[in-house]
């Protein structure tokens, strides 16, 4: 069995694994770097500049109420950029081991459908090779979504990929658009000096978050001296002597902001063109990909999995249909549940989320009951000195299943996963409260806020 895995990113390179381990003949054909968009311009890098910011917020807010005496300390701008390079590095090379243990071929170029059994590669060296296939799985990725703004390509108008590597940080930086990418960058660049506004077009920033939720980053990000402007559009982007000028529109009227750089983070779209899909006769939806469940397209030998279906964009969805798509190709049925996807915000502090948000499930028809748990009440968050969050069950009054839990506050992107393998195996609330939690945990709270929905949270005041 010949399969050819287009795109090396986690989608890719994970589909490409498990197929070796399944007994096909595998290659891969990636166009820039092993690793994709998460491993090289986004996730990883991006945690790697949080990280370090999340470090120096607390020592320059918390270090003496801590116990820690610095006398001075700063950003080394230039070292943090090399030590994301080497992180980025390591990883890449991690991947690259894997594919040579488990001899996958792995071709370094741009790859082109000549018809429904050939493809055509554009090596990086210029060669051409015509490769022949058994199946083929797409996994292209996604890149920036450009809003046409007028002035939006002027010099100092950034995309993800720039924010990661500038030169220097920036005095002043204005974010289109509040969601994940956005608000982890805002986070960033405050936590180093920048002077930060979001301007979101919608109510509320991270709006795929439970808002309860997502207000405790607005919160936090107003806390850290960041502008936040809901309900706001950009019309033009402006050159004038000092830098850049936004110019905006609300219902209240018209306001403009002068800064030194313009984040373009509205969402990315799915990477699909100059493939020739349209010459083989690939279903697309606009430039999204079209397939069934198993992540076949309409031509049945042929899969696309990732961004460039344009459903769930994240990088472990990508990694888990990469597994389902190959497991279905050489004849081990498998599936997805994807009400088990997490959702993650690294920011501080870090959002979380699986499953239905409280309005979500009462639009579905629910009797909807919640707990909630506040970490001020929580021992480690105290310790930890991060008592800005708050545990949410959403639980169907009926039953007793949970339909979601949704966190902020620290470790939430780590502790998700109970809440995850709990909708996993449709667990009621009396399964987590009968669960013993260690002591003392961030973790507990899961625990807590579970009690929380019988009104029986040991460590609240009634």
């Amino acid at each position: 069995m010949k399969i050819v895995v287009i795109g090396g990113g986690p989608g890719g390179y994970v589909a490409a694994i498990r197929a070796a381990q399944l007994g096909a003949e595998v290659t891969l054909v990636e166009k820039k770097y092993i690793g994709g968009t998460c491993l090289n311009v986004g996730c990883i890098p991006t945690k790697v500049l949080l990280h370090t910011a999340e470090l120096f917020t607390t020592l320059q807010k918390e270090s003496e109420d801590l116990g820690i005496k610095v006398e001075k300390f700063d950003i080394d701008w230039q070292r943090l950029q090399s030590r994301k390079k080497t992180v980025v590095s390591q990883l890449v090379g991690g991947v690259n081991t894997l594919l040579q243990s488990n001899k996958i071929k792995v071709m370094m170029g741009e790859a082109s459908f000549l018809n429904r059994n050939q493809l055509e590669v554009q090596l990086l060296e210029g060669k051409k090779i015509t490769v022949d296939f058994d199946h083929v799985i797409i996994a292209t990725g996604s890149k920036p979504f450009i809003l046409p703004i007028p002035g939006g390509d002027l010099g100092g108008v950034i995309t993800s990929d720039e924010a990661l590597s500038l030169e220097e940080i920036p005095k002043s930086l204005l974010v289109i658009g509040g969601g994940v990418i956005g608000s982890e960058f805002a986070s960033v660049y405050s936590s180093m000096g920048t002077k930060v506004t979001i301007v979101e077009a919608l109510p509320n920033i991270v709006a795929t978050m439970d808002k309860e939720v997502a207000d405790y980053l607005a919160v936090a990000l107003k806390a850290s001296g960041v502008d936040i402007y809901t309900n706001t559009k950009v019309e033009a982007i402006e050159r004038t002597q000092r830098g850049l000028k936004v110019n905006t529109v609300t219902k209240e009227g018209n306001k403009s902001f002068e800064v030194e750089k313009v984040l373009l983070s509205v969402g990315r779209k799915p990477v699909t063109e100059n493939m020739g899909l349209e010459k083989i006769g690939i279903k697309l939806n606009g430039d999204k990909i079209v397939t069934n469940k198993r992540f076949q397209t309409n031509v049945s030998h042929i899969y696309a999995i990732g961004d460039c279906r344009g459903e769930v964009m994240l990088a472990h969805v990508a990694s888990a249909e990469g597994v389902v798509a190959v497991e279905g190709i050489m004849g081990k049925a498998s599936k997805i549940d994807f009400k088990t996807t997490p959702y993650a915000v690294y920011t501080k502090p870090e959002l979380a989320a699986v499953g239905m948000t409280e309005e979500q499930a009462k639009e579905q028809g629910y009797e909807v009951k919640t707990g909630k748990f506040p970490l001020y009440a929580n021992g480690k968050s105290l310790i930890m000195g991060e008592t800005n969050g708050i545990v949410k069950y959403v639980v169907d009054g009926k039953t007793e299943e949970i339909l979601g839990l949704h966190m902020a506050g620290p470790r939430a992107t780590e502790l998700i996963a109970e809440g995850a393998l709990a909708l996993r195996l449709e667990a009621t609330i009396e399964e987590i409260i009968t669960t013993i939690h260690a002591h003392p945990t961030v973790g507990e709270s899961l625990h807590e806020g579970a009690h929380a929905v019988h009104h029986s949270a040991i460590h609240l005041p009634k």
